[in-house]
């Protein structure tokens, strides 16, 4: 029985392709893996690169590491637009090589030299690879992937930067500071080489007009024929709606503003990812270390600042676990819900610790320990992986490239305010007032998503925007030539 048993689920797995498309996504998202060990470069090296004896030729100051955190967020304010137009036009495949090319770039402008201009430049740079990232891989992933494992598909764009925060992290903790550079810069490397054999999304492929191709990528990722009556049906369906996107005016910003649904589906798209970017999670990752010095004094819990992060990397990486593993039975909805509560009521529990702290009366240091831990859990496991899938649920390829370009940029501008913002807001109102004014922002997107927020799972875009027409009977669009219905994709 037992031998038997690993066949079954391999068996399993490959019913229906999920063993390609987690392949393919688990490809895909290799730049943003790369992303996330980029951002939390900077924490394990930061004590290095300020100490008198370090690699650089003077020791870097705070100022210079403060510019390094928040200029990566500049670019992809004003280079969202121009991304989402080059996955539109050039193609998923060529935007993510694109993507791994500025990573490389970046990387390699930090080996050169790590005099301060260079270091600034280099996150400049991987500023273009976080549009990059946060716009194409989240297309790519909702067109590769099957209806019933769209949601699993989609949560890995967070796993994959978590795992990339935790990985050097570890490897801050374990290598030298060279190794750890190389390290960093050989991923991207390797990954625009492998990925040359990867295919291109089926929907591209039916927009350029090239359906052989597509049928041939589609029959791949599903694990089939290219004769097999189901695919057949996929790709018959992608024609239509293609059809469909010709016989009607290009899509624009006007379009949607004028279609009240699809307006009202952006409108949902922004705020939940704002409610996404704006709940302080950051400033919670920030202030982590304070959290566990605090803690020292009233519990036994000396870590040093790099076991510190890797402490908050493995949460980060178990939540996103999570996350892949639980959103198809829970649901978007609920989801983000439960998430973003769980998350305000670990950023309240900060806020009022370090509050009564304040005034002199004692409470124990594994509160806030407690708080942080949940508050980085929580995030992970929903509030931050979910508002991307259903943003790239909530739109027909015609509009999806371009939302998708629209609220990358709104985030990014939201984390560069938020990281230079951080020490006034702290100076002026004191941390556990931040931490309060965070709350109030998570329990806000709790009662957005339970009002408003459609429940995406296992629907159609044109099933969605018939619950956001409040159940009105929706009008069936109809193939002039075949007259049969189709669905926007």
């Amino acid at each position: 029985m037992l031998d038997i048993l690993p066949l079954r689920w391999l068996a399993r797995i490959q019913n229906g392709g999920i063993a390609n498309q987690f392949f393919m996504a688990l490809m895909v998202t290799i730049p943003v893996l790369n992303f996330g060990m980029l951002m939390g470069w900077q924490s394990p090296m930061t004590p290095i690169l300020q100490a008198a004896d370090g690699p650089a030729s003077e020791p870097i100051t705070d100022d210079t590491i403060s510019w390094m955190a928040s200029v990566t967020f500049f670019p992809p304010i004003f280079c969202g637009f121009l991304v989402g137009d080059l996955a539109d036009r050039w193609g998923r495949k060529i935007t993510t090589l694109l993507t791994s090319l500025m990573l490389v770039i970046s990387w390699v402008i930090t080996l050169f030299s790590l005099d301060p201009w260079a270091l600034i430049t280099s996150r400049a740079v991987a500023g273009l690879a976080c549009a990059g990232c946060y716009v194409v891989t989240p297309l790519y992933l909702k067109e590769v992937a099957s209806d019933n494992i769209r949601g699993a598909l989609g949560s890995l764009f967070i796993l994959s930067q978590n795992l990339g925060y935790l990985v050097v992290y570890v490897a801050g903790d374990l290598l030298s500071f060279d190794t750890v550079l190389w390290m960093c810069t050989a991923v991207p490397v390797l990954h625009m080489f492998a990925f040359l054999a990867m295919p291109e999304t089926p929907v591209f492929l039916i927009k350029q007009g090239k359906i052989q191709e597509a049928r041939l990528a589609l029959a791949w990722l599903r694990n089939t024929t290219t004769d097999d009556k189901y695919l057949e049906e996929e790709i018959q369906v992608m024609e239509r709606e293609e059809e469909y996107a010709k016989s009607v005016q290009k899509a624009t910003w006007k379009s949607i503003v004028q279609d009240k649904t699809t307006f009202k589906a952006f409108r949902i798209s922004l705020n939940v990812m704002l409610s996404q970017e704006t709940c302080g999670y950051l400033v919670v990752l920030m202030y982590a270390g304070s959290i566990f010095e605090q803690a020292a004094e009233s519990i036994s819990l000396h870590l040093s600042p790099n076991k510190q992060t890797i402490v908050v990397g493995a949460i980060q990486l178990l939540g996103s676990i999570v996350a892949s593993c639980i959103v198809e039975k829970t649901g978007r909805k609920w989801l983000l819900a439960g998430t973003s509560l769980a998350t305000g009521l670990s950023m309240l529990a900060l806020g009022m610790w370090f509050y009564v702290t304040s005034q002199g009366v004692w409470l124990p240091g594994w509160l806030p320990v407690l708080a942080m831990c949940m508050c980085i859990f929580a995030d992970a496991a929903g509030y931050q992986p979910v508002p991307y899938v259903i943003t790239s649920e909530l739109f027909s390829f015609q509009h999806r490239g371009m939302v998708t370009s629209f609220v990358s940029s709104v985030d990014a501008l939201s984390d560069f305010v938020q990281t230079k913002a951080y020490d006034p807001l702290l100076k002026l109102l004191g941390i556990h007032w931040v931490f309060i004014l965070f709350s109030i922002v998570c329990f806000l997107g709790t009662v957005y998503t339970v009002l408003y927020v459609p429940e995406t799972k296992d629907r159609s875009v044109e099933e969605i925007y018939a619950l956001l027409e409040d159940g009105r009977q929706k009008e069936k669009r109809k193939d002039v030539e075949t007259g049969k219905e189709i669905s926007r994709l």
